[in-house]
């Protein structure tokens, strides 16, 4: 004799639960996806963390020193033997606008002592805009 066996399927309840489960679980994966180039949020503070070393970097050797901010990135700039000499080229992520508000030539100085030029650096991709604010008194802060 030939047993019976019932072939049993998914339910439609089933399938719903398991499409509902895997679209969540896509939705979280899209929304904590990276922006393309990093956040603008980072990019700034890596500026502000760079321009601080800068600073540091002047007390430290009794040397100015100097962040040139340009259109495509910036480089961190020392004196030595009466001439400014560039440390490697920091590129700004594709999409972000860079905007320098006080500073000279298109740079921010520090002085020996770590005094520098009041400077606003505010850095913009699409609608959105982050500003790195730079006192005379050499501190550097991330303005959200």
């Amino acid at each position: 004799m030939r047993s019976r066996r019932k072939v049993r399927g998914f339910t439609l309840v089933e399938l719903m639960v398991v499409i509902v489960i895997v679209g969540l679980a896509a939705s979280v994966v899209v929304l904590s996806m990276p922006e393309t180039g990093g956040s603008l949020v980072s990019e700034a503070e890596a500026f502000a963390a760079r321009a601080k070393a800068a600073r540091d970097g002047a007390i430290l050797e009794a040397r100015p020193a100097a962040v040139r901010i340009g259109p495509g990135g910036y480089e961190l700039l020392r004196r030595l033997d009466g001439r400014w000499r560039a440390e490697p080229a920091h590129r700004w992520a594709e999409g972000t606008a860079a905007e320098l508000s006080g500073g000279r030539d298109g740079s921010v100085r520090f002085d020996a002592t770590g005094l520098a030029e009041p400077a606003r650096l505010t850095l913009r991709r699409g609608e959105r805009a982050i500003a790195v604010q730079i006192t005379a008194d050499g501190n550097v802060t991330v303005r959200r």
